[in-house]
């Protein structure tokens, strides 16, 4: 879920259906728009000599592309063995509930709402299935139950809408607070130099080979914006609205709804810091 123009310098090369490393495919769902950029990425994970293989984000309730999920994992010499979930926004976690039936997998995600079967998934858990290991990384902020998952045999982390290939994501207030999407960006900037992670998978758009870039980029917009949010009400712009079309007045029409979600978390960060 995109709300800004393009990120500077680092995609890898277009949005792809197919390999992206080692261990992680690509099926780009059908569903582009101006908030899913060219449609979700529906990641298939695997360790290349199993049989077994997690699927992250299975994207719409689109049968034809649920189906094609399945098939490719088959192509590959896969079967499914678990689903994940990076959100719950529908254009990640709408068809899970259908792709658990047509895979017979439970699914795993941070909200108990959106889980089948008895394991959720928390700070300090390991995935494994069939060899691979996913950590998972909370990274709330873009929404309260926002996860990524540590691909570490990659040296690769799997961002759902936390870090997108193209553009910079929404904090989809009143869900999403600014303040710990601040913190899940650090969380991420640490991996990239604690960790070695250098590949963002993301949930929209190309895969990026610089993930340290990336991030920092991410950290350096949310700054710039909450300058100029400040300035703006410092100035008189009070409203959310009034201050979207002050402040985001060089971004698409189409976007201000989204960029009003974030003006709306930007102001209450402001707020609660006592900085207005």
């Amino acid at each position: 879920m995109t709300e800004a123009a393009a990120l500077p310098g680092q995609p890898r090369g277009g949005v792809l259906s197919g390999p992206a490393t080692a261990r992680a495919v690509n099926v780009l769902a059908p569903n582009a728009s101006a908030m899913t950029l060219d449609g979700t990425n529906t990641w298939i994970v695997s360790e290349p000599d199993s049989e077994l293989a997690v699927v992250v984000d299975p994207g719409p309730l689109d049968d034809v592309h649920l189906r094609h999920v399945v098939d490719t994992a088959r192509k590959g010499g896969k079967r499914v063995a678990l689903t994940l979930l990076t959100h719950g926004h529908p254009d990640h976690a709408e068809g899970a509930a259908r792709f658990a039936e047509l895979t017979g997998t439970h699914v795993r995600a941070l909200d108990p709402a959106l889980r089948l079967g008895d394991e959720g998934l928390g700070h300090g858990d390991v995935v494994s299935v069939g060899g691979l290991e996913l950590r998972v990384v909370p990274t709330p902020g873009h929404t309260a139950d926002s996860l990524c998952f540590h691909l570490p045999a990659d040296r690769a982390v799997l961002t759902g809408d936390t870090v997108l290939g193209r553009g910079t994501t929404v904090v989809a207030h009143p869900d999403g607070r600014l303040g710990d999407y601040l913190d899940s960006l650090r969380r991420l900037r640490s991996l990239t130099v604690d960790d070695g992670v250098h590949i963002v998978l993301p949930g929209h758009g190309p895969v990026l080979d610089d993930a340290q870039g990336a991030v920092e980029f991410y950290l350096a917009h949310r700054a710039h914006r909450l300058a100029q949010v400040e300035t703006a009400v410092e100035n008189g712009y009070t409203g959310p609205a009034e201050v979207v079309a002050h402040v985001y007045a060089d971004v698409d029409r189409s976007l201000w709804p989204a960029a009003e979600l974030s003006v709306r978390a930007q102001l209450e960060y402001l707020r609660d810091h006592g900085l207005i």
